[in-house]
């Protein structure tokens, strides 16, 4: 038996070899970028979690049903998509560099499949756009109140366990020592990566509104509350165990065991809502 290969012409394949050529070109520095801002920062190290979920998931859901090409508005968004590419390089803004690659990626589905495709990938494009780090500017203006709140809590819980404490703008000022909230420890990047995960969450395992917006709306609590506990017990080491505690790997390593249990607060969390989701339903087919 003879297999025969499908036969690709040359005016069908052009378009195709012409458009990813072009695509490569225009992201080649935005991603090449992106992966090492990924493995450079730990701010941003989600992103090496959160890409191959959502590819994983684009291709589970295929395609819609109700796909149809819309060529015309699908070329309007690829060239916007390259008009903000060129001034985002220009302007050497890596967010809106690297927003302008996932603008094309939406103009090129919608070019093959329309705004219903769009639509029906529409998580695996939010988790993508989660694993863009935020512009400097941004992070900058949230890092210090953000700061100034850990180190309000973590000062409280301090005062719970009758240490004597003073606090002055992010700074702890202990016995004999004096503890600097960075910016590091703003809880930033905790709140960030566990709001990517609670997407996933609320997505795939609850169904109603109300659910996934309260979800949503408890990750960023539970992680400015881990993020206190993280500052908690650097001070509280600091004074019974001793001030290599609070800085080097000691200090760095804390926070790892705490995201651990932020994300195992947010599954409780989520098996709540979950548990209150199915009783009202239930509760809704017996009326």
């Amino acid at each position: 038996m003879r297999f025969a290969l499908p036969i690709v012409r040359v005016h069908e394949a052009a378009p195709i070899v012409l458009t990813a050529a072009a695509f490569a070109v225009l992201s080649y520095y935005p991603l090449t970028t992106l992966v090492r801002d990924w493995w450079q920062s730990s701010e941003a190290g989600h992103g090496f979690l959160l890409t191959p979920v959502a590819l994983w998931l684009a291709w589970k859901a295929g395609r819609s049903q109700a796909a149809r090409a819309q060529p015309a508005f699908g070329v309007a968004i690829l060239v916007g998509a390259v008009l903000l590419r060129y001034a985002s390089g220009v302007a050497t803004e890596f967010f809106t560099l690297r927003v302008s690659i996932l603008a094309a990626l939406v103009g090129l589905t919608v070019f093959h499949a329309g705004v219903r495709q769009v639509m029906h990938w529409w998580l695996p494009f939010v988790l993508v756009f989660l694993s863009i780090p935020l512009p400097e500017l941004v992070t900058q203006s949230l890092a210090l109140p953000l700061q100034i709140r850990a180190s309000q809590m973590g000062v409280a819980l301090l005062e719970l366990r009758h240490i004597p404490v003073r606090l002055s703008g992010n700074v702890i000022q202990l016995p004999g020592h004096e503890l600097f909230v960075a910016e590091v420890c703003s809880g930033l990047r905790s709140i960030t990566a566990l709001l990517a995960t609670t997407v996933l969450c609320v997505t795939l395992f609850l169904h109603t509104f109300v659910g996934r917006a309260l979800l949503l709306l408890i990750a960023i609590p539970v992680a400015m509350v881990v993020n206190a506990l993280r500052v908690f017990l650097t001070g509280f080491l600091v004074v019974f165990v001793g001030p290599p505690s609070g800085t080097g790997f000691m200090h760095m390593t804390k926070g790892w065991p705490l995201f651990l249990v932020s994300l195992v607060a947010l599954g409780a969390f989520t098996a709540l809502a979950v548990i209150a989701e199915r009783r009202l339903r239930g509760a809704a087919s017996r009326a």
